[in-house]
């Protein structure tokens, strides 16, 4: 583990110049007292609203104690990266039932790899001004309570919807942490909330999957059905869910304070295959080969080509009986998947196909 370095709060402020150097939009440094943070967790937990996500509870207290996951931890440095496309007409495209409604934050390449090679180019700059140091990269991908440390370092609050909302930005970014022994400076915490009275979040959510203001049932989360979850999708769930086959982002959109989020100059994160704008029938014809090759360096790629094909055999299913949507849906009819077969032949029942 490193020596103090000589002037902490000098470092500070060159780590902050550094990661907005590097694409991040805002950086902020954290301590590692997280303790409330750790009572609600395990709350969610005991409620059982984490669902198959059985990592949520994996890894005892090292989610919430930064310092039991990464020995010698100090402070963590937490960064924020937008992440919005251009105009992806979004609102129009859910309005649009034939089409297929992707979560915005996978439109384009694989989010992780990015950041994670970003962080990594921040230690090494780290590591050039002091030498050698104690440090750990992670991108939404260990036992870490990332928006509850980026709230510690001063990014934005967690709001009603449990995501970081930030005055300049809304939410429409994606979250990075440096753990390292180094004793900086703490940023303060974000001082207060700026929801206020605003429910529009959770009124909004398709499928109720708000039991109340920063508690979410991750098991009626669209999100969850489309991406962790592994089985069918529940039967009274489905009509509910319209055309988002990957994700959702109701929460967001009505969100005020995302009237403030700015595109994203990052080339990475703009659309590929056209799936800001792509027809449920048509995603549901790719071969499996296909999926692999369009869904490379994608998040596409966690759910898999058998459970994307259940998504959109849901979308089909809730979409007009046109000829394309009746065609996509028979020629699936005897898919060897039974996870595909059963909602397809739930779809062509909506379609008043037996």
């Amino acid at each position: 583990m490193s020596a103090t370095p000589p002037d902490p709060a000098r470092l500070a402020q060159s780590i902050k110049d550094w990661g907005r150097e590097l694409g991040f939009q805002q950086v902020g440094i954290a301590g590692i007292e997280l303790g409330e943070h750790e009572a609600h967790l395990q709350r969610w937990l005991a409620a059982g609203y984490q669902g198959e996500m059985d990592y949520m509870a994996a890894h005892g207290d090292k989610r919430s104690r930064p310092a039991e996951l990464l020995p010698g931890t100090l402070r963590v440095v937490s960064l924020r990266m937008d992440y919005l496309p251009g105009d992806t007409r979004m609102a129009e495209r859910l309005a649009a039932p034939e089409q297929a409604y992707l979560s915005r934050y996978a439109l384009g390449r694989d989010y992780h790899k990015l950041i994670r090679k970003r962080l990594q180019q921040l230690a090494e700059r780290i590591q050039g001004e002091i030498g050698p140091f104690g440090y750990r990269a992670f991108v939404d991908s260990a036992p870490v309570l990332e928006k509850a440390l980026a709230e510690q370092a001063g990014l934005g609050w967690i709001g009603k919807n449990t995501l970081l909302l930030n005055r300049k930005a809304g939410s429409w970014f994606f979250l990075g942490e440096l753990y390292v022994d180094l004793p900086l400076p703490v940023d303060a915490p974000h001082a207060g909330e700026h929801c206020g009275r605003c429910s529009a979040c959770l009124e909004a959510c398709p499928t109720g999957a708000f039991v109340g203001p920063k508690l979410l049932d991750a098991r009626r989360c669209i999100s969850y059905l489309t991406i962790e979850l592994k089985g069918p999708i529940p039967v009274e769930l489905r009509p509910l869910i319209g055309n988002r086959v990957f994700g959702c982002d109701d929460c967001q959109l009505v969100c005020p304070w995302n009237r403030f989020a700015r595109p994203t100059a990052e080339g990475d994160f703009q659309p590929r295959h056209g799936l800001d704008n792509a027809e449920l029938a048509a995603l549901f014809r790719w071969s499996e080969a296909e999926f692999l090759a369009r869904s490379e360096g994608s998040p596409l790629r966690r759910a898999g080509y058998e459970r994307w094909l259940r998504n959109l055999a849901v979308g089909l299913g809730n979409a007009p009986s046109t000829i394309p949507v009746l065609e996509a849906l028979e020629a699936r009819r005897e898919h060897p998947s039974e996870l595909v077969r059963e909602h397809v032949l739930w779809a062509l029942s909506r379609h008043g196909r037996t």
